[in-house]
C-alpha cells in the first residue's frame, strides 16, 4: 500500500512536484480522447512519466464521471447504435495498456454525473462540495439515457461487462470501477443508480467474477451511502477487501451521510481516517491510496496546496502504519 495520485498535472512542473513530494505513483492520462490513444501513444505517454521518476499505475477509460452527454461513450450506457464499437474500442485499450506494462486502469457506469448542491463553508473558510437532498433539483430531467429501471440499468452494465472483463483477465489488468456518487433515491433524473448502494456494490463485484474485476474504492462515496457511515466504513472496506475487489483507494472523508453531507479534509471528517487505513491493512490491500476531491482553499495556488496537505497526511499516516510493522 503506498500514496498516489489522480491530480491532473497542468505541465511538467507539476510531475516534478509530485516527486518532489515523494509521490511516486500515479493514475495519469495522455491528451485527449481516450479513443484515440495508440499503442505508441500510451508508450510515450508512459515514457514521459517515468521520466520524472514516476511509475504510471493506472490511466481512465473512456467512461468518466461526467453527466453522459459530455462523454467520449455515451452508447454504453444510453444504449445507443454506437454501444458495440465503443467497447470494442475499450477492448483494444486495455491490450494496449497491457502491452506497455500498464496495470489497471479505472472508470465510471455514470449517468447523471456527480450531483451536488451549493459550496458550504468549511474549516478556516474553505469552501466544500455537498449534497443536501432537500436543497437538490427535483425536477432535474432524465438525461439521454432516458428512463432507466433498476433491472435495465444491471442488464446495461452486465452488457459491458461480459465483454469487457475477459479482455482484461486475458490481459491482466485491473479494472477498477468508481461507485455512483452520490446515492440517490430511484428515479431521480429517471435513473436508479445500482452502484449507489454497498448492496449494490456487491452485486456488480460478483457479476462476471474475476480478480481483475473490482473498484476503484472511493471511501468517501461509500460514505455518501451510509446511515452512519462513523460506524459502518470499517465492514464495508473489510468485506470488499477480503474478496480482492479494492484495486484503487479515493481516502476521502465527509461530515455526514446518506443524503446529507460536506466534503471535508481526511483528518475532519465523521470516519475514522486512521482506523480506516489500518483496515485496509488488515485486508491486505496493496495498491494506491491517493486524495480525492479536496476543499476548496485560499492563496496563490489553492488547488496543489490542498492536494500538497492531503499528501502530508497520508504519507505520515502510511509511516506509523508500517512502523507497527503492518
Amino acid at each position: 500500500m503506498y500514496i498516489g495520485t489522480q491530480y491532473r498535472a497542468r505541465n511538467d512542473d507539476d510531475y516534478r512536484i509530485m516527486a518532489q513530494l515523494g509521490v511516486e505513483h500515479v493514475n495519469a492520462d495522455p491528451e485527449g480522447n481516450p479513443h484515440d490513444w495508440t499503442l505508441d501513444v500510451l508508450s510515450a505517454h508512459r515514457e514521459h512519466i517515468e521520466s520524472f521518476g514516476l511509475i504510471l499505475d493506472m490511466i481512465q477509460l473512456p467512461l468518466s464521471s461526467r453527466v453522459i452527454e459530455q462523454q467520449y461513450s455515451p452508447d454504453i450506457l444510453s444504449k445507443g447504435p454506437n454501444r458495440d464499437r465503443q467497447i470494442d474500442s475499450i477492448c483494444r485499450l486495455i491490450e494496449n495498456a497491457a502491452k506497455v506494462g500498464i496495470p489497471a486502469v479505472k472508470y465510471n457506469l455514470n449517468i447523471i454525473g456527480i450531483p451536488r448542491t451549493e459550496l458550504e463553508i468549511g474549516r478556516g473558510g474553505s469552501r466544500n462540495e455537498a449534497f443536501r437532498w432537500e436543497k437538490a433539483d427535483h425536477d432535474a430531467p432524465p438525461t439521454i439515457a432516458g428512463i432507466i429501471d433498476e433491472e435495465e440499468n444491471w442488464e446495461r452494465i452486465d452488457y459491458f461487462l461480459e465483454r469487457v472483463v475477459p479482455v482484461a483477465e486475458a490481459n491482466r489488468v485491473r479494472l477498477a470501477c468508481h461507485p455512483h456518487d452520490p446515492y440517490t433515491p430511484p428515479g431521480y433524473r429517471g435513473v436508479t443508480r445500482v452502484l449507489g448502494t454497498v448492496d449494490g456494490l456487491k452485486r456488480f463485484v460478483q457479476m462476471r467474477e474475476s480478480p481483475y474485476h473490482g473498484l476503484n474504492f472511493c471511501q468517501g462515496t461509500v460514505g455518501e451511502m451510509l446511515e452512519n457511515p462513523a460506524e459502518e466504513i470499517f465492514d464495508v472496506i473489510r468485506w470488499f477487501g477480503e474478496r480482492g475487489k479494492l484495486f484503487n483507494v479515493h481516502f476521502r472523508n465527509i461530515r455526514g451521510g446518506k443524503l446529507s453531507f460536506m466534503e471535508t479534509f481526511p483528518e475532519e471528517g465523521d470516519m475514522d481516517m486512521w482506523r480506516s487505513l489500518q483496515t485496509y491493512a488488515e485486508v491486505g490491500y496493496r495498491y494506491m491510496v491517493m486524495p480525492d476531491h479536496v476543499p476548496q482553499i485560499s492563496g496563490a495556488d489553492p488547488e496543489n496546496t490542498a492536494f500538497a496537505f492531503t499528501y502530508g497526511y497520508i504519507t505520515a499516516l502510511l509511516q506509523v502504519l508500517q512502523a507497527k510493522g503492518a
